[in-house]
């Protein structure tokens, strides 16, 4: 390891501006209910009418939930506290760990049902990106939280057999569509749902049947239907599997459901991988009120991004990455790398703060208290332990802190990337530590604001780029 430099001086001041505090999401499984319209259809990849090859894109607007640009008005009144999107944050990353910890082989579970988090009731308790596509034919706009850690993309669906929370676009009538079609049990593709949600597919008169348990009554269940997919006007999927739920009640806001984007074979990137090469990119918002793009589609991203690989993993749903160092103010921080590489890491677009190992974490926040003596501190909030009142500040001086990932690629992150705050006068240190050294590290979304973040699953890599958006 090499040995710490100190900076001779401090970065010069950065302006810090307060703003919203960003996403969370979920994933997961359940019981089952009885089929109407059922038709059998073939197993086949979704083909588009568009052309294919390096040049095929697509580019999806992101906004976020609670902020001026989402077109769902219920989501932008009922904002979460920041202490109910930390404590939420927390309740998400207990259950990924557990999930992790169960595939891996380190923990035994008495059943092979996995809960991620959830509160019953419609509020999904913190910040949430959302991208709207389209569904069936005549296409219907539907608006859904997008997540690197779920695999199957849902949709509630007309007639709801038992629940459905209230979503502020009219829910997916299958039987007003001219290319819906039911998915039968005995298909190939019926089980595949097994790992796609963690659980086995139901039947019903011959049709297969999907259950997704996010926790705490919260769930979708429904049809495994085959539909046209539009993601935007020129770039269409005939043959897209989805689930149609008619059973749904949780976390989902007024969202309609949510778009899968993890390593499964029913995932939006493995389904779209003869168009787009299972290559995606997005960048999130520094603000609720600013936009950001989730893009398939290797065509125009920068030379200027880096690229890490993907590291082996056991978790088939996550994006397993290296961190090998962090940088605070110029200095390489004393962490011996068994304590990244014992744990291993993941980048998710749902967990909203990054975590860290007890040591690692320990290391940034000594580092980072060291530096900020000069500004009086605030209390802590869940989780965040290092909080200061700025309130009579109009500009701070605080140290950059910058991530060193496997093939020596470093990351710079935005001041928004550094601080958490839900008014001036707590402003937190966005970073918390893992309560076990075992515990996988997730790599937040807070510290994923404005960077490009680019997904060449094919290949292996994850790479990163300075100011994909604002």
């Amino acid at each position: 390891m090499d040995v710490p430099r100190k900076q001779e001086r401090l970065q010069k001041p950065i302006t810090i501006q307060f703003k919203s505090p960003l996403c969370c999401l979920v994933l997961l499984a359940a019981p089952l209910l009885k089929a109407n319209q059922i038709n059998k259809v073939g197993i086949r990849s979704p083909s588009s009418n568009t052309h294919y090859g390096p040049n095929a894109k697509s580019t999806l607007e992101v906004v976020h939930r609670h902020g001026p640009c989402n077109q769902l008005g219920k989501d932008k009144v009922n904002a979460p506290t920041i202490t109910e999107i930390l404590s939420h944050d927390q309740s998400r990353v207990n259950s990924i760990q557990t999930r992790l910890h169960f595939s891996s082989g380190k923990q035994s579970l008495r059943s092979s049902k996995i809960t991620l988090p959830a509160k019953s009731g419609s509020s999904l308790g913190s910040g949430n990106y959302i991208v709207t596509v389209g569904l069936g034919t005549p296409k219907k706009d539907l608006s859904l939280f997008f997540d690197t850690g779920s695999d199957l993309t849902w949709t509630q669906c007309q007639p709801c057999a038992k629940y459905c929370y209230k979503q502020q676009e009219t829910l997916f009538d299958p039987s007003t569509s001219n290319t819906y079609s039911n998915i039968s049990c005995n298909s190939t593709l019926c089980s595949q749902l097994s790992s796609a949600t963690g659980n086995s597919p139901g039947c019903s008169t011959s049709t297969c049947l999907y259950a997704i348990q996010y926790g705490d009554q919260s769930f979708s269940i429904g049809f495994f239907g085959k539909e046209k997919l539009t993601l935007t006007n020129s770039d269409v999927f005939d043959n897209f599997f989805f689930g149609c739920g008619q059973n749904n009640r949780g976390l989902f806001g007024s969202t309609a459901g949510l778009l899968g984007l993890g390593r499964d074979r029913l995932s939006v990137v493995s389904q779209t991988a003869q168009k787009y090469g299972q290559y995606f990119s997005y960048c999130l918002p520094s603000t609720s009120s600013r936009t950001g793009y989730l893009t398939f589609g290797k065509s125009g991203v920068p030379s200027s991004v880096t690229f890490t690989p993907l590291s082996n993993s056991q978790g088939q749903s996550f994006y397993f990455i290296d961190i090998t160092a962090i940088i605070v103010g110029g200095t390489k921080l004393s962490i011996s790398p068994t304590v990244f590489s014992n744990s291993g890491s993941i980048i998710d677009s749902g967990t909203v703060i990054t975590r860290l190992p007890p040591a690692a974490y320990s290391a940034l926040r000594a580092a980072f208290r060291q530096q900020m003596t000069k500004y009086p501190t605030a209390p802590a909030l869940p989780i965040l332990d290092t909080c200061y009142d700025l309130s009579n500040y109009t500009t701070v001086s605080i140290p950059k802190i910058s991530f060193l990932f496997n093939g020596n690629v470093q990351v710079s992150l935005a001041f928004a990337g550094i601080l958490y705050s839900g008014s001036a006068s707590q402003v937190c240190l966005a970073f918390a530590g893992n309560s076990d050294a075992s515990d996988v590290g997730i790599f937040g979304n807070v510290q994923q604001q404005t960077l490009n973040v680019v997904y060449d699953v094919a290949g292996g890599k994850i790479g990163f780029g300075q100011g994909g958006c604002s």
